[in-house]
C-alpha cells in the first residue's frame, strides 16, 4: 500500500518549487492562484527569497504547503494514495490530498493557522529543543517535574528524537536536567516559539473559528492524524483532531507505526526536503521511503 506523507514547518529553501512551476502548467496555474488568494507574491519569496525571508512564519507555512501541493499536481492521474499523513503543517497537505479539503481552503486556513501561531508567538517568549538519545518516557518525566514553567513533549519524531516545547525558562532548565539524564544532545532550536504546547491556545481558538467555518468532505482514503496517530475518514473527527493539534504533540513515531501496521509498504515524501523519509527509515529501516 502507498502512503504520502507531507512535511512541515522548516523544510523550506530559496528556490523551492520553481523547476515544478517552470515544467508544468497546472502547477504554475496553482501558484498564481496562491498569489491571488494570499494578497502577496508568494512564488517570489518561494523562488528568490532570502533564509530570513523564507523563515517567517507567514511565509513558510503557505510555502511548505504550496510546494507539496505542487508536487501532487505534478504526479498527475498517477497520484493514487492508499494512505496519507503530514507533520504538523503537512496535515493540511495531506488534506488536500485526500480530498478532505480543497486547495482554496486549506491554503486560507493555512495561513489563517500562520498569523494566528506568529501572534501567540509574541504574547509569550517561547521556544523548543530537540533531545536526542533519551526514552521518551525519561523525557516525559522531566518535562513533568518542571511544575512552574511550561515545558511539554511536543513531537515525537522517531525513537530517541523527541522535541520539546514551551516557555524559554522552562527549555533551559529542561535541558540541563535532560543531559544530566544522559540525554546526548538538548538543543534549543531557532525557531519562533512553542509550537504543540498549551502556550498555542490563543492561536488555536483563532483556528477553531476557521476551521468551524470550513467544509470538510469525505476523503478517499484515510488520514493518520498527529492528535491521534490512527486512521481518521469522519470530516467531524478530522476536523475536531485538526483544532487540536496545535497544542498537542504530533505523534510521528506512533503514525508511521500504524500506518506499517495497516499494510503501508512504501512511504512518498511530497513537499521540500527529504527529513519524513529520514524519520520513517528510524522507525522502521525495512521500509522504502522516498520522494514522491
Amino acid at each position: 500500500m502507498n502512503a504520502y506523507v507531507f512535511p512541515g514547518q522548516g523544510a523550506q529553501f530559496s528556490g523551492m518549487g520553481k523547476e515544478l512551476y517552470q515544467n508544468s502548467e497546472a502547477v504554475k496555474n496553482l501558484f498564481d492562484e496562491a498569489n491571488q488568494i494570499l494578497g502577496f507574491e508568494i512564488t517570489q519569496i518561494m523562488f528568490e527569497g532570502t533564509e530570513e525571508q523564507l523563515k517567517q512564519t507567514n511565509v513558510t507555512q503557505p510555502a511548505v504547503f504550496l510546494h507539496s501541493i505542487a508536487v501532487i499536481k505534478s504526479i498527475g492521474d498517477a497520484f493514487k494514495p492508499d494512505m496519507v499523513a503530514g507533520h504538523s503543517l503537512g496535515e493540511f497537505s495531506a488534506l488536500v490530498a485526500n480530498q478532505t479539503l480543497t486547495f482554496q481552503d486549506a491554503l486560507r486556513l493555512v495561513a489563517r493557522r500562520a498569523d494566528a501561531m506568529q501572534k501567540a508567538c509574541e504574547l509569550q517568549p517561547s521556544t523548543m529543543a530537540a533531545v536526542l538519545g533519551l526514552d521518551d518516557k525519561i523525557v516525559e518525566e522531566v518535562c513533568a517535574s518542571i511544575t512552574n514553567q511550561v515545558v511539554v513533549a511536543a513531537n515525537y519524531n522517531c525513537p530517541g528524537q523527541l522535541v520539546i516545547s514551551g516557555s524559554i525558562e522552562g527549555i533551559n532548565e529542561a535541558c540541563e536536567k535532560l543531559k544530566a539524564a544522559g540525554a546526548k544532545r538538548a538543543l534549543v532550536l531557532q525557531v519562533g516559539g512553542a509550537f504543540h504546547s498549551p502556550l498555542m491556545m490563543p492561536a488555536q481558538k483563532e483556528l477553531e473559528k476557521a476551521i468551524s467555518e470550513t467544509l470538510f468532505s469525505n476523503p478517499i482514503c484515510p488520514v493518520y492524524q498527529n492528535y491521534t496517530a490512527k486512521a481518521v475518514t469522519d470530516p467531524t473527527a478530522i476536523k475536531n483532531n485538526l483544532i487540536a493539534q496545535l497544542t498537542a504533540p504530533v505523534k510521528w513515531t506512533q503514525t508511521v507505526e500504524q500506518m506499517i501496521a495497516d499494510g503501508a509498504t512504501h512511504f512518498y515524501e511530497a513537499g521540500p526536503g527529504k527529513v519524513l523519509q529520514g524519520l520513517v527509515k528510524k522507525v522502521n529501516k525495512d521500509i522504502e521511503a522516498i520522494s514522491a
